[in-house]
């Protein structure tokens, strides 16, 4: 597959300090990549700069192959969706979306095509004699969307469009989004804060920190291998205790696991809710007592206290009968990750994360 944009050693400083340092970044074509990171990261100075909105201190932005550093966003072959919906309230959905068509000198016939296509294509069919202040939030975006969809880009952008919207509304119209991008097979690069909205519809994730890249992969691997404590920290939630690794093994308390990467000394572990699971009579596990128990829909929430720190356990929700306020239970970890203590980032972004299956811990305990 082809590469649609490419951005090489890209930097943009502003007078405070922050900013964009190196960035690099190949995007296929067909492919959705989204920026994932706290604000202030750097991820919308990257967007705006691929879009023409911000002009970079150095670096080199390629659309299939042709630079395009030098032209202003209306020459550019790249398309924005906003966060604010930026429709002239004066005029009609029609008119919104034919605008840019009026300016290129398309024929009257195809632009009542086109706009109908950009409508179907957002489920707002019958729309096109409506204002904005007739829409509601959500449709106004969707506009926005088709407005941009209209503009054929080889490369759309979008910077936190759906941010301004409900919960349920936004779980919605990102899977819209998603069906469009796929059905078109358009090339986007997408940005946001929101972790989940990033796992649910991102063919690769950029987890950026203060202007650098912490880690680039799929949002499986970005969810299973954190390359860093940032990463760990920052997507979805993980528990987080204190280790001893000492020659070949990683222990917490009576519990040991394989010391791949040969740390020494204090580590943290990083072990998610959903991989702390009972243990059984059998297996060796740590002393736990049940402080909070939490019904959140399909799953519950534990809350645990350990000697190595407070955890939080996920259990279905037809097991949370068995659980009351100060039990004390015997806890195991299904998988685990560790890290340094002194470290925040591994700057490869690839070294070996521990992570073993159950059965994996099983075989390794009677070795």
């Amino acid at each position: 597959m082809s590469t649609c944009l490419s951005i090489t050693n890209l930097s943009k400083v502003y007078p405070t300090g922050d900013g964009v340092k190196g960035f690099s970044l190949d995007i296929k074509n067909g492919e959705m990549v989204t920026l994932l990171g706290p604000s202030g990261c750097g991820k919308s100075t990257i967007l705006r700069s691929v879009g023409g909105f911000i002009e970079p201190n150095e670096g080199l932005i390629l659309i299939d192959g042709k630079e395009v550093n030098h032209l202003p966003p209306e020459k550019r072959p790249s398309a924005m969706v906003f966060q604010s919906y930026n429709l002239w309230p004066h005029m009609t959905v029609f008119n919104n979306l034919a605008f840019s068509l009026k300016l290129k000198k398309v024929k009257k016939a195809e632009i009542v095509e086109k706009v109908k296509w950009a409508l179907n294509l957002v489920q707002l069919q019958g729309y096109e004699k409506k204002y904005p202040t007739e829409l509601s939030g959500g449709q106004q975006q969707r506009i926005a969307l088709a407005r941009a969809l209209l503009l054929e880009p080889r490369v759309l952008l979008l910077d936190e469009p759906f941010s301004a919207l409900d919960a349920k509304l936004r779980h919605e119209l990102r899977e819209e989004l998603r069906e469009i991008q796929a059905k078109q097979q358009l090339t986007m690069l997408f940005v946001t804060h929101d972790q989940e909205e990033a796992l649910s519809i991102s063919d690769r994730i950029v987890v950026m920190n203060k202007g650098e890249i912490e880690q680039i992969d799929t949002p499986q691997n970005i969810y299973n291998y954190p390359a860093s404590m940032f990463v760990a920290q920052f997507i979805g939630k993980m528990n987080f205790l204190k280790g001893y690794a000492q020659g070949e093994k990683i222990n917490i308390g009576s519990l040991a696991y394989p010391n791949l990467n040969h740390y020494n000394g204090n580590v943290t572990v990083a072990v998610r809710p959903e991989d702390v699971v009972i243990a059984n009579e059998i297996e060796n596990g740590i002393e736990a007592l049940t402080e909070k128990v939490m019904m959140l829909g399909h799953y519950a929430e534990i809350s645990l206290k350990t000697d190595f720190g407070k955890l939080k356990m996920f259990v279905d929700r037809s097991d949370i009968s068995q659980f009351k306020m100060q039990q004390k239970i015997r806890i195991t970890f299904a998988t685990i990750q560790a890290f340094p203590e002194d470290s925040n980032v591994h700057k490869d972004g690839y070294s070996k994360i521990l992570n073993l299956t159950k059965e994996e811990i099983k075989v390794y305990e009677k070795a």
